[in-house]
């Protein structure tokens, strides 16, 4: 387990914008230390709604650049913005992760030392860049190709298969909000916006989730992990014992700590 006597490293924080709307913006945490630094990517959830945003995942940014790692927490355009949902929303979250390639000599940033990660909606969003280089040719996604290559992808208890959550309806109906309707009106919109419908990805993929998540049960992700194993993925799912939806993104949880051992180890911290 992480503990506090493992943070050392004092850090300096960045407010930055990747695209001209004011939603496109991340906060860029870079330690105080020589690089360069593995780089995490960060995508707060909320069910792709206005009513919430990058602060969510605030905590976690500064405990990853205390333990030596820059972070980029990622803030990004909503249902309720303008252009927000599909396919605004995606295209942002693929902007800010090629914006890292812009930037990184700026803060000495290791971007062959790189992972995404991101909690409920914003899990799915992390595993959606990863894999978005199978998104069609046709589709409105493709605009920006993948430049940033990562090493894995995280997803925090993600909403990682929307035909899934379609049918929980999970986030009283959140996925059709964010899509634009279900998947017998725009079948091709959940093929290109999904993970779990352009597997495989071709990277690895850790998915942590709580048995006690009532916002967005356990069975999501591990109908997910078993697809994705079943298509030829690098999958691990861990389940977390009396872990609900919130425990992962609380920088002080026995979950995160589990998190954050992932992390170093795969970006050999």
């Amino acid at each position: 387990m992480v503990t506090s006597r493992e943070k050392k490293y004092t850090f300096q924080t960045f407010r930055l914008n990747y695209g001209e709307d004011a939603f496109q913006f991340g906060d860029l945490y870079v330690p105080e230390k020589a690089g360069p630094h593995p780089i995490v990517l960060l995508l707060h959830g909320g069910f792709w709604r206005t009513l919430y945003g990058l602060d969510e995942l605030t905590g976690l940014a500064q405990d990853l650049a205390s333990l030596g790692m820059a972070a980029w927490n990622i803030e990004y355009r909503r249902i309720g913005n303008p252009f927000g949902g599909w396919p605004g929303t995606l295209l942002d979250a693929a902007q800010a992760t090629e914006y890292l390639t812009t930037i990184h000599t700026s803060y000495d940033l290791d971007l062959q030392r790189s992972i995404i990660i991101g909690h409920s909606a914003g899990g799915h969003l992390a595993l959606w860049v990863a894999g978005r280089h199978r998104v069609s040719a046709d589709s409105p996604l493709t605009s920006q190709p993948p430049r940033l290559p990562l090493r894995a992808a995280i997803s925090l208890a993600g909403a990682v298969d929307l035909e899934h959550t379609w049918r929980l309806q999970s986030g009283g109906g959140a996925t059709e909000a964010f899509i634009g309707g279900s998947p017998a009106d725009y079948p091709e919109r959940y093929a290109n916006a999904s993970p779990a419908r352009l597997l495989p990805l071709g990277i690895p993929q850790i998915l942590l989730h709580g048995t006690q998540d009532q916002l967005l049960p356990l069975e999501v992700s591990q109908v997910y992990a078993s697809n994705a194993i079943a298509a030829g993925d690098e999958v691990t799912l861990i389940e977390l014992p009396e872990t609900d939806h919130f425990a992962l993104i609380d920088p002080h949880s026995m979950a995160w700590a589990v998190a954050v051992q992932t992390i170093k180890k795969r970006l050999d911290t």
